[in-house]
């Protein structure tokens, strides 16, 4: 049957995906996605293949699957594809976040911050790998029943603790970061300086700045706004989740293009263009 001629209420989607949408989103995601691959080879900054581009990759993957869908509402496995995508794929960007963060609280200097850098990555990622692993159950087993022509909803309530793990981490990273921002630029250490280094540290490692540089300003900038867009995009996730699957959220397609695909999207260009290279121009 012709997707046109299908009662969309009646769909696995509630609704049938715009292909115009459908086409800009994949278009959009695709290009940031090689624009990050180069911008991590050129500069050397490897961590975004795994993060940033893994999301773009998942993006593109998930957008495409909703393409497929317009043309074919009904099939399960373009949903299915979309579905996991969507909700997997932004948790790995979120990573690129903390890690840019670790790397700046090095180079400004540790004592204006609560924590250790070392630790930024092994909190928050270790809370991103654990929101990614309910995800990624939670996901499996909707899909298992949305095949079997079941209720996906128990599936739904393990995708929605996943995303509560990393609204809660994206909570508690800004509050860590606006307080290494208040303290840096106000030059009010909260711990005491590191002790010297070696002389052979010394001639490997480069004197940490004293506060945050223009440079780095401008990464802050950066991280501030797409946190703030992945923070909106998860608080979305948490409501459309815990309202169900076959709930009027979930069912709005308007919602999900918005407070979901735009905000991702937005997120990536963000880091695009406020590029964590940035930092390479303080030395």
């Amino acid at each position: 049957m012709d997707s046109n001629d299908t009662d969309s209420s009646s769909t696995l989607y509630g609704y049938t995906p715009s292909s115009h949408v459908s086409v800009l989103f994949v278009f959009l995601f695709g290009i940031s996605t090689i624009v990050h691959l180069v911008q991590a080879i050129r500069n050397r900054m490897w961590f975004l293949l795994p993060t940033a581009a893994m999301c773009g990759i998942g993006e593109t993957i998930g957008w495409s699957g909703r393409l497929w869908s317009s043309k074919n509402v009904n099939a399960v496995t373009p949903f299915l594809m979309q579905s996991s995508s969507t909700i997997l794929a932004p948790t790995f960007f979120s990573a690129a976040n903390f890690i840019t963060l670790d790397l700046i609280v090095e180079r400004v200097g540790r004592r204006f911050s609560y924590i250790l850098p070392k630790y930024y990555a092994v909190i928050f990622i270790g809370a991103d790998l654990a929101a990614l692993t309910v995800q990624a159950v939670g996901g499996e087993m909707a899909s298992s029943t949305i095949m079997h022509s079941g209720n996906p909803d128990k599936g739904g309530h393990v995708m929605l603790a996943g995303i509560v793990i990393q609204l809660v981490a994206l909570v508690v990273y800004v509050a860590f970061a606006a307080s290494f921002v208040f303290h840096a630029s106000s030059n009010k250490p909260v711990r005491r300086a590191p002790p010297p280094y070696s002389q052979e540290e010394m001639e490997m490692k480069p004197e940490p700045n004293s506060g945050l540089t223009p440079s780095m300003k401008t990464v802050m900038y950066g991280l501030a706004f797409s946190t703030l867009l992945l923070f909106i995009r998860a608080v979305y996730r948490t409501i459309e989740l815990s309202n169900g699957w076959g709930g009027r959220i979930i069912q709005t397609q308007v919602y999900f293009n918005v407070c979901d695909g735009a905000m991702v999207v937005l997120a990536m260009y963000t880091l695009n263009i406020l590029h964590p290279k940035e930092l390479l121009y303080d030395y």
